[in-house]
């Protein structure tokens, strides 16, 4: 791919129309596990008649629309239905709880919800019933939420009926009631550098925040991400990751819109149907965390697929051991695998591998940045760029950065500084040939699996219990998902806990990945000369408390 090529400044819905324009009859989206099928021209109708249905509810350019689902098909169809009318997609976590899901809606303004029946333990319908019990009394379309007053509609993904709410089939139908001119009004109305996607994550205050990405952050994002794999018309790619994540609709349906490729969606994953829809649909790509490759990998039936038509994906996430990028090569046949490293501010992605980079490139670095953007490595104390080998914070500038945080301006001041650098927290080196490695955190943020856990937002949690006087949490090494939880826990005076029961407190209430899966109570943490804690003393004393830790 020719890296001198310029940037887009194209909305989403223009780059969208141009690849249907392109390949009509091409495959587009397929769910094997359902015999889900849908032509570029296909999902185009389904994507303007669901447009249209939402500017017929009175959804306005700028208003936020919230997606609280698993990979549904519907998911992708409203990443481009919201695009194209100008609303901006509010990413929701699936393994949200109440507490979590309420901060959300409040902090975003949020003025749409579209939502599933549910995931895993949590009753979707249940909670928005308990946070809005204004829903089953109110008339559909004249919601007036006390605790969110600027909520006004919630509709579920799906034919059944709830109580104040829409179904996504009345969304449909209600696209006649707007004609095709008011309809490309719209879309001639919007800007490149207007916000369309936003999605919280969480900093060091542990408190989320909503970083605003436009149709041109993302669209160039995921155009590299995809030259940067030769994806084109012909590539078919499994993608098992949530859609919720940057990960799954930027480094994957961005990127697939970008190029044409068709792409092959899970609901959840599940490493036995990951090879079932590689075998039947000929997957040219398959994107993963690297536990999700271990989890193929190590299938007792992984023998029995064939994985010949596999060329291309992408690893990310956390690290990948040598020896899985060796398997996946040699056994999985994925000999042009790429890694990416990034952060949601930068649209993700910042630095990525080329499909020819040898093995050490591919598991002892992350590759280097992508075209039309700078990256850097600078001393923490000075500011000043350091040179190959040195370790620092690992910053970005260009098109990526994000447009800031949702009405947070002082994060996005301390987060993005004068001259454009956006600073990532983490730490890293770069080599000779401009490859980054990342080596640490400056921020103390724990990779589990590929999730990202900001520890002072469950310290924060967890102080509400009664009997604990203070918590650190930290990351404790594992070799199934690279870190877990540990929580060091200072009981107060006289307090009985069993760890059991921290955990007990935390289940329901917050997420379950980030539910310590470790706890150990402590009578005092070490400090610096400062008195500032020093995490990375604990998570080395975890090594030696839970030495059969997995």
């Amino acid at each position: 791919m020719d890296e001198t090529l310029p940037l887009q400044a194209l909305t989403i819905g223009q780059i969208f129309d141009r690849t249907v324009e392109k390949y009509p009859d091409n495959p587009a989206v397929v769910y094997v596990d359902r015999d889900f099928r849908l032509t570029y021209r296909q999902f185009a109708t389904y994507v303007d008649e669901t447009a249209k249905g939402l500017m017929a509810l009175g959804i306005k350019k700028g208003e936020k629309v919230g997606i609280w689902a698993t990979n549904v098909p519907y998911w992708v169809i409203l990443q481009f239905a919201t695009a194209k009318i100008g609303a901006v997609l509010l990413t929701v976590n699936t393994n949200y709880k109440t507490a979590e899901l309420e901060y959300l809606l409040s902090q975003s303004d949020c003025e749409n919800l579209f939502l599933i029946d549910g995931y895993q333990d949590t009753d979707y319908i249940s909670t928005i019933y308990e946070l809005v019990p204004e829903l089953k009394t109110c008339q559909r379309g004249h919601l007036k939420s006390e605790k969110f007053p600027h909520l006004k509609r919630v509709i579920f993904l799906g034919p059944e009926k709830h109580r104040g709410m829409y179904t996504t089939p009345e969304i449909r139908a209600l696209s006649v009631m707007v004609s095709d001119d008011e309809y490309q009004a719209r879309q001639d109305s919007l800007d490149c550098h207007d916000v369309v996607n936003m999605q919280y994550t969480s900093g060091t205050t542990g408190f989320p925040k909503g970083v605003m990405l436009t149709h041109y952050n993302i669209a160039n994002n995921g155009f590299w991400i995809g030259a940067n794999q030769n994806l084109g018309p012909d590539d078919r790619v499994c993608l098992p990751v949530p859609l919720f994540h940057c990960f799954g609709c930027v480094l994957g349906v961005m990127a697939f819109i970008n190029h044409g490729s068709c792409m092959v969606i899970l609901e959840k994953f599940d490493p036995l149907l990951i090879m079932a829809s590689v075998e039947q649909e000929k997957c040219t790509g398959l994107y993963g965390v690297p536990t999700m490759f271990i989890a193929v990998l190590e299938h007792p039936l992984f023998k029995k697929f064939d994985f010949s038509s596999l060329r291309t994906g992408i690893m990310a996430g956390s690290n990948c051991p040598i020896r899985v990028m060796e398997k996946v090569i040699n056994e999985m046949n994925m000999t042009e695998i790429t890694i990416c490293y990034g952060l949601t501010e930068a649209s993700p992605v910042l630095t990525q591998t080329r499909p020819h980079d040898d093995i050490r490139v591919r598991t002892q670095t992350v590759g280097r940045a992508l075209p039309h953007l700078e990256v850097k490595v600078i001393d923490l104390g000075t500011g000043k760029e350091l040179p190959p080998g040195q370790q620092g914070e690992v910053c970005v500038r260009g098109y990526s950065v994000m447009k800031g945080y949702y009405n947070n301006p002082e994060a996005t001041a301390q987060t993005i500084d004068e001259e454009g650098w956006l600073h990532s927290g983490d730490l890293g080196v770069m080599d000779e040939a401009r490859n980054l490695s990342i080596t640490g955190r400056h921020k103390d943020m724990i990779i589990r699996g590929g999730e990202n856990i900001y520890p002072r937002e469950i310290e924060e949690f967890l102080y509400r219990m009664d009997g604990i006087r203070d918590i650190q949490v930290a990351a404790v090494p594992s070799e199934k998902y690279g870190e877990e939880v540990g929580a060091f826990v200072i009981l107060n005076e006289g307090a009985n806990l069993e760890p059991s029961d921290i955990q007990d407190f935390c289940r329901g209430k917050i997420s379950r990945y980030k539910i310590p899966r470790y706890v150990h109570f402590i009578d005092q943490y070490p400090m610096t000369a400062s008195g500032k804690i020093q995490k990375y003393k604990l998570t080395e004393m975890s090594e030696k408390i839970w030495p059969e830790r997995r």
